[in-house]
């Protein structure tokens, strides 16, 4: 057993910056799956929207908010957030997170931040360093917690599940003592122990076979939340990113949305720009709209891919606003200040979650989340771009203050030792191995961009006898990083399905073939499920 004050699952920007508030108030494990710096955040590249300049307003990004969100955000949450993510922006800044700048317009001279605009914003607020935000602001977080004696790091280390007085036999109020965590390097089971535990684990892009998402995105805190009893909210509203690079050898890399707000457009393999016919806003439109504008043209057209055009711009402009994406394309073999580039949807955002307030209050006792795995209400039915890092720098900052004002004392409560299967079969790896793959490809052929009830129900069916299986091996076998994972993929894989089942409606990322338009009694109706305990 090791016992801590805090323990964050997790080590993106909601954990790390969470983390570094908490520290000056006792001893912080931080457990992640990889090494320090594989989460989400350092692979976001577009970068933070948030109201830095005189033109733009906190009403106009609330105003933009809400409408992405379709009608299912809420409103005081989008406010707070959005009010309270300069004081945030700035604390990044004295931290050392350095946003790409310009020469500032005036006849004083200077420089200023170098805002970009994305899909679905009706001003430039997106602070940005190039086309690398994520890795950037990772980078000043990891140094300012290797600054922090209080703060110690469990890199490849996976938790199993979180400890819960109702799981341990207790009656009253259902509260988390920390969680068991797999060391994948010794091959053992620890139980970590604290009064206060956040989840910080991200998104769940894995369970679909295209994503943009890291290896590590397999939705253990949604999973590992709803086995301990917590609410799980909207998990039917997954983002789809319409631009991932279309290569055979290209792993899940994402052509940021950037792109698409400095001037690049989206065209068919003929050439031929599509987007008008699908929204006002052509190739800026929300996300959700891009998605199934590209999913539609696949299809009537059996292309593979389509096609994002940014040629019409200066190649020096190109190379230096996104050097990332070129490097990358071009050891691809495609030069995109001279030739367009093929791009498909994927799996990107997930808008549901663990349900919570502004403050990360889970339904569950000393349970906290943070960032993509919780669902505050920012997001509605469909997040606008670059509003993720916003959530979780202001949020993290927000359940710091809440934890620290009312401090949680130790328990004292008997917690046993981890119990695992006794016996491993080599042959058995290759079943875990084929139903991950299974479980994959079904969700992205029965519960991806366009839906259908009989689709839905026949993913629901399939992952009902998944799910047995993955439960015999789970309780027979001595645990693994892979057996875990493939256990929390199937688990979400089940949310996802059960929330678009219940939602007899298209809204936002949900677009189902047989509800295509709206239903008012959804409207600001959240699709809520629970594990009895």
């Amino acid at each position: 057993m090791k016992h801590f004050d805090f323990l964050i699952l997790g080590s993106g920007i909601a954990g790390l910056s969470y983390a570094l508030k908490v520290a000056p108030h006792g001893r912080v494990a931080i457990v992640t799956k990889k090494n320090r710096a594989e989460s989400n955040t350092n692979y976001a590249q577009g970068g933070i929207a948030s109201v830095t300049s005189k033109e733009d307003s906190f009403e106009l990004h609330v105003r933009d908010t809400l409408e992405a969100g379709a009608g299912l955000c809420k409103e005081t949450v989008v406010r707070i957030i959005v009010e309270e993510g300069p004081a945030r922006i700035q604390e990044l800044i004295e931290l050392g997170m350095k946003f790409s700048e310009r020469e500032a317009p005036s006849e004083d001279g200077g420089k200023e931040l170098d805002l970009g605009r994305e899909g679905g914003h009706s001003k430039r607020r997106i602070l940005h360093a190039k086309d690398v935000t994520g890795r950037e602001i990772e980078r000043a977080l990891l140094t300012a917690i290797a600054r922090q004696p209080n703060i110690e790091i469990f890199e490849n280390h996976i938790a199993i599940d979180l400890i819960t007085s109702q799981k341990l036999g207790y009656v009253g109020e259902n509260r988390c003592h920390g969680a068991y965590v797999f060391d994948k390097n010794g091959n053992r089971v620890f139980g970590f122990i604290a009064p206060v535990t956040l989840l910080a684990t991200g998104g769940c892009g894995k369970v679909y076979l295209y994503t943009t998402n890291p290896d590590i995105a397999t939705g253990d805190g949604v999973a590992m939340a709803y086995r301990a009893g917590a609410s799980i909210a909207n998990m039917e509203f997954i983002q789809f990113h319409p631009t991932c690079l279309y290569h055979p050898k290209a792993k899940s890399f994402l052509i940021s949305e950037a792109v698409r707000g400095e001037g690049g457009v989206l065209k068919t393999l003929e050439g031929k720009e599509f987007m008008d016919a699908h929204h006002p806003l052509k190739s800026l439109a929300p996300r959700d709209v891009v998605a199934r504008a590209i999913d539609s043209e696949m299809k009537k057209t059996g292309a593979d891919c389509v096609f994002l055009d940014i040629t019409h711009k200066p190649a020096r402009f190109i190379i230096e606003r996104f050097p990332n994406i070129y490097q990358t394309c071009l050891s691809y073999g495609i030069d995109i200040t001279k030739e367009p580039i093929p791009v498909v949807p994927a799996a990107h955002y997930q808008c549901g979650g663990v349900a919570t307030n502004v403050d990360g209050e889970t339904g569950i006792a000393g349970l906290y989340a943070v960032g993509e795995v919780a669902s505050t209400g920012l997001h509605g039915a469909n997040r606008l771009a670059s509003n993720s890092l916003l959530e979780a720098v202001v949020c993290a900052h927000r359940a710091a203050i809440k934890i620290l004002a009312a401090p949680v004392s130790k328990t004292d409560i008997r917690i046993p030792f981890w119990q695992s299967g006794n016996a491993i079969n080599a042959d058995e790896m290759v079943v875990v191995s084929h139903n991950w793959d299974e479980i994959r490809r079904l969700m992205w052929d029965y519960v991806g961009i366009v839906r259908t009830n009989k689709r839905l129900q026949r993913a629901q069916k399939r992952l009902a006898n998944l799910q047995e299986e993955i439960h015999e091996y789970y309780w027979n076998f001595i645990v693994s990083a892979d057996l875990l994972e493939l256990r929390n993929i199937a688990t979400v894989a089940e949310l996802i399905v059960r929330c678009a089942l219940m939602r007899p409606e298209s809204r936002g990322l949900n677009y189902n073939l047989d509800f295509p338009g709206l239903n008012a009694d959804w409207s600001q109706r959240d699709s809520m499920v629970q594990k009895l305990i």
